[in-house]
């Protein structure tokens, strides 16, 4: 998600019904709906621009009431069961607001999906950039680009050494056989999304949920989607402003984001797949960035975590991803995604597969 340099620019004044509205998002509901909860945003003219980079949930720059606030919605049309819930990332960034870990402000929730057609809700707008091409990061010194790594990691290790009690999510998910879950949960989105043979998926799903790892670090926080490119980020300094994307968010076992993290940075990042990546091309060690094993010494340091052998959590990460890619090409062969880049993100789902199989069988 880039929250600057939106790609759709589209102004409503909510009194007008010809005028134009974005995709996903009906602005005359939303200006009522605002106008009834919360009366100060829906002062003077209400605009919205689509931000570009999603691949997943939508999300709208919005100015109301003279500020500037992002609204985030579930896809169009196919939507995965529970991937997709707008309570639980409000939620979640709620809590963690008077943590180490940075998020934007938590402003107001609608689970109605009458108003715009989904439920939705609005945090505040963070200044900074979201890294993911190597337009984008090439231009970085190598000294930029290991900072931004070492932040990158440094917040991860706050985030899983935040104890979910004391900021109230004691209940926010059944952290007790979460990996055997997550296999489930994935094999069960993956028949949902099906459209065509994939070589190879079954014979991963069968092997991830025969071997199963104990799990000893269950009970943290767990992003679900962590990386570079869903992080807001500054560069001069080097900080990360926000943490995005938590739609996924639950809790569980950390290593199952350190294993989703080398699926991006390694498998996608340090291979042929990198080159034009349309989930990602500006991260990994062939842009100039740490390894993946550099990357985990640094958490391992900051967090206290046993990160142990990661490669069973590597080929959950490569058959998580792949079946999101897969998601994604559905939903795009049936019109139902916005924007560029979704016509090749369906390519991605072999090589995927085909990694995941030789990490569980450790190779």
């Amino acid at each position: 998600m880039r929250m600057t340099e939106p790609a759709v620019d589209v102004s409503h004044d909510g009194g007008s019904p010809g005028d134009p509205t974005p995709r996903g998002l009906d602005l005359d509901r939303l200006a009522g709906w605002l106008a009834a909860h919360r009366p100060e945003l829906a002062d003077g003219p209400l605009r919205a621009s689509l931000i570009t980079g999603g691949k997943s949930n939508l999300t709208y720059l919005l100015h109301c009431g003279g500020r500037e606030l992002v609204l985030r919605r579930p896809p169009l049309g196919h939507v995965l069961a529970t991937a997709h819930d707008m309570a639980r990332e409000h939620l979640v960034i709620a809590a963690l607001a008077p943590t180490a870990v940075p998020v934007p402000e938590a402003v107001l929730l609608c689970v109605d999906p009458a108003v715009i057609g989904a439920p939705f809700y609005l945090m505040s707008r963070v200044p900074g950039e979201v890294l993911r091409t190597r337009a984008q990061t090439d231009p970085l010194t190598a000294g930029q680009r290991r900072d931004l790594a070492w932040a990158m990691m440094d917040t991860l290790a706050a985030l899983h050494t935040v104890d979910p009690a004391e900021v109230g999510l004691a209940d926010f998910g059944r952290p007790e056989g979460y990996l055997g879950r997550q296999v489930r949960r994935w094999a069960g989105q993956l028949d949902r999304s099906r459209s065509r043979e994939l070589p190879g998926v079954d014979e991963l799903r069968d092997a991830l949920a025969a071997s199963v790892p104990e799990g000893a670090n269950a009970g943290r926080i767990v992003h679900g989607d962590y990386r570079l490119d869903n992080l807001l980020t500054t560069v001069d300094p080097v900080s990360v402003r926000a943490v995005l994307d938590w739609e996924m968010a639950t809790l569980g076992d950390p290593l199952a984001d350190l294993g989703l993290l080398l699926t991006y940075w390694d498998v996608l990042g340090d291979s042929d797949l990198a080159e034009g990546n349309p989930v990602a091309d500006g991260l990994g060690p062939r842009a100039g960035f740490p390894t993946g094993g550099e990357l985990i010494a640094r958490y391992a340091d900051r967090s206290g975590v046993d990160v142990g052998p990661l490669h069973w959590h590597l080929a959950l990460g490569c058959f998580k991803l792949a079946v999101i890619c897969e998601g994604i090409h559905y939903r795009h062969t049936l019109g139902q995604t916005l924007g560029g880049g979704f016509d090749r993100i369906g390519d991605m789902v072999t090589p995927l597969v085909e990694h995941g199989l030789r990490a569980v069988r450790g190779n």
